[in-house]
């Protein structure tokens, strides 16, 4: 059967046949994968953008139409180098095959070619014998075949050989290969998928031009960066839409800002992606630059350690209202698990790409005030299965359930896996109490105290602790909805000062109100007085949201009553400062 046009339902039935083809290898693709991380993902992150157009493309008569439905499903879901590698392939083939007709043999090989071009200009550093050799090959085989044939199926068939011979040459351009002894493993992808087309024009059947019953195909969605970083530490990936620069603009932007960049699409949406050590800094350049959606922030360093280096035979995962010290999270290997904020149509993730100095600024000049939302389900999910895989046990703790959903969430997602090794803790607690709780957690980790007994001892330090909050002004709660605006604006007349407390039974507490910021701090040092005449300290630590002044009083009052300094002094979470307002200092303790 000769094919001498293609139209969109054509297209799109090649497409899903490759598309599975890709999935179906993805164990092979991930086990041979070692450049440029041999961090055994590009089966999985192929497999995952194949599945996104599965999923979400549309097969239309126009090959317009089905071409931008798939290149929008492939920038949206694609997933490290090579997924989003091939999205700028197919993004580029789409803006370079003419918007109407039918499309013949000529007038695809031109447009394959031509869209190597756009493909390489979305590379920072174009590394030759990879997919890109591949591609670039193909192409150039397509658009001498085009001259001898007006068939696809000999057109696709024969130039299938070109790819493969490509694919096996790939070791002799690249060393990191030619060393493992395999070939590229996103090259292979690309060549799977190829196949797969072929395959299926030689086998299935295109009459009605469309494909009956594209079933999701169940994958992990686990990015496993388990082999040793480079010198930076994040492995960023985001989606910019109505950008104000362009591809070259962009890229030229970020060029100081890490390695492994990417700037796939173009400016309506650019799905893009960049190993970083400053998450924080990237994404403010991102929001410069256009609205930014599906941020995802991988720690290569701590997955490398987790996999690798671990220090102890139990692990521990929290959520980002829990307030330690980098240093201390590092030295136990804490995984965290980040809130979402939102500003208007601005998307961040708590503590990965919003810092505390960048969020109260925004607290003070955005119209909008930010929304807060529980740590992302799939995330989740994936995190707790990756730590779980290389500890005994794993630990995760949570902010109250009183504040928040998030206990609730990972509950499900443990009961439902399920995760026998996994052992969920409701802190009643969060900020500076959740992060003494956790503390403790880690030090008896450490000791070498077995699960069953940290367990049953939790609930004995969650009882023991209490955080203490000073709160600046009532404007934020009332913003938040946390107090009803006509009751915030008597106590505003007032000028009323509340102490909150948080204690184990996991719901705040007023304490009562003073007139002065003053009379707030003789009250919560009395507090912390009268408690030490009854029971033994552990610990204590000190937050504040943008207020170092007034945590280092504190911290001078303290350490005079409890004769030691505090654990620590740092900002408080960005999420839990939205709601309880610039100024704030809370005083986290524990009693033995």
């Amino acid at each position: 059967m000769k094919i001498k046009y293609l139209d969109g339902k054509r297209f799109h039935a090649g497409l899903i046949a490759g598309g599975r083809a890709v999935i179906k290898s993805r164990n092979y693709l991930n086990k041979i994968n070692v450049f440029p991380v041999a961090d055994a993902d590009t089966g999985t992150n192929m497999a995952m953008t194949m599945q996104a157009i599965l999923d979400k493309s549309k097969s239309e008569k126009s090959l317009h139409k089905t071409l931008n439905s798939v290149s929008d499903s492939a920038l949206s879901g694609a997933r490290g180098n090579s997924g989003i590698i091939f999205a700028q392939y197919i993004h580029s083939l789409s803006k370079e095959l003419p918007k109407k007709g039918d499309i013949s043999v000529k007038k695809f090989a031109e447009s394959a070619q031509k869209a190597v071009k756009h493909l390489y200009d979305s590379l920072m550093n174009p590394r030759e014998g990879t997919m890109l050799t591949v591609i670039r090959e193909w192409a150039d085989d397509l658009e001498k075949r085009s001259h001898k044939t007006t068939d696809f199926l000999h057109l696709l068939t024969d130039s299938l050989e070109t790819a493969r011979a490509s694919l096996k040459d790939t070791p002799s351009k690249l060393k990191a290969l030619a060393d493992a002894g395999v070939v590229d493993a996103g090259a292979s992808g690309f060549v799977e998928f190829l196949e797969g087309i072929v395959d299926f024009i030689h086998k299935g059947s295109l009459k009605g031009h469309h494909v009956h019953g594209v079933e999701a195909i169940n994958i992990e969605e686990i990015d496993d960066h388990t082999e040793k970083p480079g010198k930076y530490r994040y492995c960023n990936e985001a989606i910019i839409t109505d950008s104000k620069l362009s591809i070259i603009e962009i890229k030229k932007k970020l060029q100081d800002m890490g390695d492994s960049l990417i700037v796939a699409g173009d400016e309506s949406k650019i799905h893009l992606h960049i190993h970083s050590n400053e998450p924080q800094k990237l994404f403010e350049i991102l929001q410069s630059i256009g609205d930014v959606s599906g941020s995802k922030i991988d720690d290569m360093v701590r997955q490398y350690e987790i996999a690798h280096e671990r220090k102890y035979k139990i692990g521990i995962i929290t959520d980002t209202t829990c307030d330690l010290p980098a240093h201390i999270i590092d030295e136990y290997q804490i995984s965290q698990l980040p809130l979402g904020i939102t500003f208007g149509a601005k998307q961040y993730l708590d503590k990965k790409n919003m810092s505390p100095e960048k969020f109260y600024k925004m607290l003070r000049t955005e119209a909008n005030h930010p929304d807060t939302a529980q740590p992302n389900p799939g995330m989740s999910k994936n995190v707790m299965e990756f730590v779980q895989k290389y500890y005994d046990d794993v630990i995760v703790l949570t902010i109250s359930d009183y504040l928040s959903g998030t206990y609730s969430t990972f509950k499900t997602i443990v009961n439902t896996l399920p995760l026998d090794n996994v052992h969920l803790i409701n802190s009643k607690h969060l900020s500076a109490s959740m992060g003494l709780v956790t503390l403790r957690v880690a030090e008896s980790i450490k000791a070498g105290m077995e699960i069953n007994e940290i367990l049953e001892k939790s609930n004995e330090w969650i009882n023991n602790t209490t955080l203490y909050t000073d709160v600046a002004t009532l404007k934020y709660l009332i913003r938040g909805g946390r107090i009803k605006p006509f009751k915030g604006f008597i106590g505003s007349l007032l000028n009323i000062k509340p102490i909150v407390l948080m204690d184990g039974t996991g719901e705040p507490k007023t304490l009562g109100n003073s007139f002065s910021r003053a009379g707030n701090m003789n009250r919560t040092v009395e507090l912390i007085r009268k408690g030490l005449k009854e029971r033994k300290l552990w610990k204590y630590c000190i937050v504040h949201a943008d207020n170092p002044k007034r945590a280092q009083q504190y911290a001078e009052r303290l350490t005079t009553i409890t004769g030691r300094r505090p654990e620590y002094i740092m900002p408080i979470s960005p999420v839990v400062g939205g709601h309880s307002g610039i100024g704030v200092v809370g005083v986290g303790i524990m009693f033995d």
